[in-house]
């Protein structure tokens, strides 16, 4: 048995017809009898059902179908593994950015990914830590910016920056005159809150839990610039990443003592990561290694 044979069975018991598989594979009618013939005596099983005008399976035709389909398949993605390895001229990176992140740090690092690898796709999927999470479990994304100091299990990865969580205050708030405040003094303010599933909600909580308190969450939503425009109406606090505090109208705080946020890049455990998925991570990496 050999693939030859396997792509001459899986495309007879598609078109059901020795001669429309034979034009399919481009070869002589005569040539798909033998082959299949050939398969049958090397199996010690009949695969076919002959008939005048259609074909069909056996029971053991359909069984071996299923295998000849999947080693196909494993093939195809072996030879698609094999030409990006031999330049990246082809592929696509699809990866999970919590939105704050694709606004303040993401931007230039695409920039810069691009113009070194411009043969390869960047499909980008904005979403909280917790949903990205899923979503590369899923294999809907390859590569996603997750949070925390430990990985979730089925996932690897590396820290590639670490980050200040600050408190975000109204420029005229008295907190806006300190130079630090305290985890109890933060909790005891009107806040406004990411929606469940985003760190900073997580975050929060978190908080509110080690001090025996309950936040008191004004307003929740999924949009870190509303958070930051509320923030700046005077309708409450809140936290934010230091990078997306900079060059606004609102006032970062820190904590006392300060609080930080790992940032990893993440993959599946034992998932297949392609050349170009590792190209990017490299990337980033290198990009942030001191």
């Amino acid at each position: 048995m050999d693939l030859r044979q396997c792509r001459v069975f899986v495309e007879l018991a598609r078109e059901k017809s020795f001669t429309k598989a034979a034009r399919r594979l481009n070869v002589a009618q005569s040539a798909v009898s033998i082959s299949l013939r050939n398969l049958e005596k090397d199996l010690g099983l009949r695969l076919i059902n002959r008939k005048v005008k259609m074909i069909s399976l056996t029971a053991e035709g359909e069984i071996f179908l299923r295998h000849a389909q999947r080693l196909l398949a494993n093939v195809d993605t072996a030879k698609a593994e094999m030409e990006e390895l031999r330049g990246l001229n082809l592929g696509e990176v699809r990866i999970g950015i919590p939105p704050m992140m694709s606004s303040y740090y993401f931007p230039q690092v695409i920039r810069e990914f691009t113009r070194n690898f411009p043969h390869l796709q960047l499909s980008v999927y904005g979403d909280g830590a917790a949903k990205i999470q899923q979503m590369i479990v899923s294999g809907k994304i390859d590569l996603g910016v997750i949070t925390g100091n430990e990985l979730p299990e089925g996932l690897e990865g590396k820290c590639f920056l670490r980050e200040e969580i600050v408190a975000v205050v109204a420029e005229n708030h008295p907190f806006a005159k300190r130079k630090s405040i305290s985890i109890s003094d933060f909790l005891a303010q009107p806040l406004i809150s990411f929606k469940p599933g985003y760190y900073m909600r997580e975050y929060i909580y978190d908080l509110a839990r080690k001090n025996g308190t309950t936040p008191q969450i004004l307003f929740e939503t999924n949009l870190f610039s509303l958070v930051r425009s509320l923030v700046d109406e005077g309708l409450g606090i809140s936290t934010l990443l230091n990078m997306a505090v900079v060059d606004s109208a609102v006032k970062a705080v820190s904590f006392d003592p300060p609080q930080y946020l790992d940032l990893i890049i993440a993959w599946q455990a034992n998932g297949y990561l392609s050349h170009a998925n590792r190209a990017f991570a490299n990337f980033l990496l290198e990009k942030t290694a001191p």
